[in-house]
């Protein structure tokens, strides 16, 4: 009875810190602190810690090291010229450059990874809005969308999320089986949310920005990306640095560098070799080639790696664990077990729920390990256990959207605006997303439902 007390009581305390984050506690101390009462109170085993070590490790250090290469790239340059191509093709259009950034946050969560992307394309983003002269209100729509999309856009790739990884670990499927399943159906799903950002922001964009510059008072204040220059904000037209042709190649053939690793990651573990170490190597071989190209050693980059990201993966993998072995795990598995019999899209809907509510009460990442945990002693076949995951990740990944309490990325992409001086209260966040993220959940559930009855008969 003293474990079950004190399992509960360190959940709800770990779970309250990491919301109210007092003084700017960073996230990983609860999680850590809570993990650690886990053990003392006898609801985590040291063996249960061997094994999370073990699906936690591997994870983390392929995400870390995608970060990495990601930073990489933001002390090239890259990152700031894709923001302003991107303003370029807008030509003054506000609506045109919503969907331009909505564009660009998509395609680093990708290319990266959700929290890696958050960290530096938010920034970047405030600079550039700032640049072309949105006053802070107009700013709100373009940030909150491209979060929005930017943390939506971990699903359709198991390697863009790390608590995705940890997940297809346990249950034993491939980084080729994850993609297959689930890349087409979450990508049209992300769509669907883009689309309705659009439509619940489309009457506060502005329609001219070159308009909307001429109407200003005051110029805007410059911003300071950590990573990149400052930018002055002019008045009319806005003039952006045009990269050399020589600029322009080694941009293009970075790129397609890392592009090669991304697809070395799933190529390689068709050959037994573990995503991690090709992480490790790809970022490696990165920091080497800016070291060569820029004489900067990695120090900086070692510095600038949100190594707490790691930490509050592990530690809330404890707690979840834990969580689960005072009772949840049992009461889960009696109350989903009727649904998941009954078929495929029962089984996807009904999982997709439990995550996305969990997830939005204590934060997706115990609650995709209990689901998964939930799922694995369930006792079914394989490719049942496969079809109802997919529910878990799409209620982890966007389900969890509805609060900002819901995923690291939206705690990290809320303490940036803070830094930027952009304040988004809880309440304008929650009017976005009732709106838009419940039947994002619903269209996804069907996509994944009908591509699976689709390629699986």
């Amino acid at each position: 009875m003293f474990t079950i007390a004190l399992t509960i009581f360190t959940f709800v305390v770990t779970v309250v810190l990491i919301m109210w984050r007092p003084k700017g506690l960073n996230v990983s101390i609860p999680a850590l602190a809570g993990a650690g009462l886990m053990v003392i109170s006898g609801a985590v085993s040291l063996h249960d810690m061997k094994v999370i070590a073990s699906d936690v490790g591997g994870a983390s250090v392929t995400i870390m090291a995608t970060i990495a290469m990601a930073l990489v790239l933001e002390s090239f340059g890259v990152f700031q010229y894709v923001a302003d191509f991107l303003a370029r093709l807008s030509k003054n259009s506000g609506k045109r450059l919503f969907w331009y950034i909505s564009l660009m946050s998509l395609l680093m969560t990708l290319v990266f990874n959700n929290d890696g992307a958050i960290i530096i394309a938010t920034p970047i983003i405030i600079i550039l809005l700032r640049k072309l002269g949105l006053k802070p209100h107009q700013q709100i729509p373009y940030l909150l969308s491209a979060a929005l999309v930017d943390t939506a856009a971990s699903a359709p790739l198991g390697v863009s999320n790390i608590v995705n990884l940890i997940s297809i670990k346990i249950i034993g499927m491939s980084l080729a089986t994850y993609s297959e399943m689930i890349f087409v159906p979450s990508m049209i799903g992300v769509g669907v949310l883009a689309v309705l950002n659009y439509v619940v922001f489309r009457k506060k964009l502005v329609i001219d920005l070159k308009q909307n510059r001429l109407s200003k008072k005051h110029k805007p204040k410059p911003g300071n990306h950590p990573f990149g220059p400052n930018f002055e904000a002019a008045p009319a037209e806005i003039q952006f640095e045009t990269p050399s042709k020589k600029q322009k190649l080694f941009m293009r053939n970075i790129l397609i560098y890392v592009l090669a690793i991304r697809v070395a990651l799933f190529v390689g573990a068709d050959f037994g070799i573990s995503p991690s170490i090709t992480a490790v190597v790809g970022a490696g071989i990165l920091l080497i080639w800016r070291w060569i190209k820029m004489g900067t050693s990695p120090m900086d980059i070692i510095r600038k790696t949100p190594w707490h990201v790691l930490f509050f993966a592990f530690g809330m993998y404890v707690v979840g664990t834990g969580i689960a072995n005072v009772g949840l795990n049992s009461w889960l598995v009696h109350q989903l077990q009727p649904f998941i019999e009954r078929g495929w899209f029962s089984s996807i809907a009904a999982t997709g729920i439990a995550v996305s509510l969990m997830s939005d009460l204590f934060n997706n990442h115990p609650a995709l390990m209990i689901g998964t945990l939930n799922l694995t002693s369930m006792h079914m076949s394989q490719m049942d256990l496969h079809v109802a995951y997919l529910g878990n990740i799409i209620g982890s990944d966007i389900g969890s959207l509805l609060m900002p309490i819901g995923l690291l990325a939206t705690l990290i992409w809320m303490f940036v605006l803070k830094q930027y001086k952009v304040h988004i209260s809880w309440a304008q966040y929650l009017r976005v997303t009732t709106l838009v993220i419940p039947p994002t959940v619903i269209a996804t559930v069907v996509l994944c439902y009908a591509w699976v009855r689709l390629i699986y008969g």
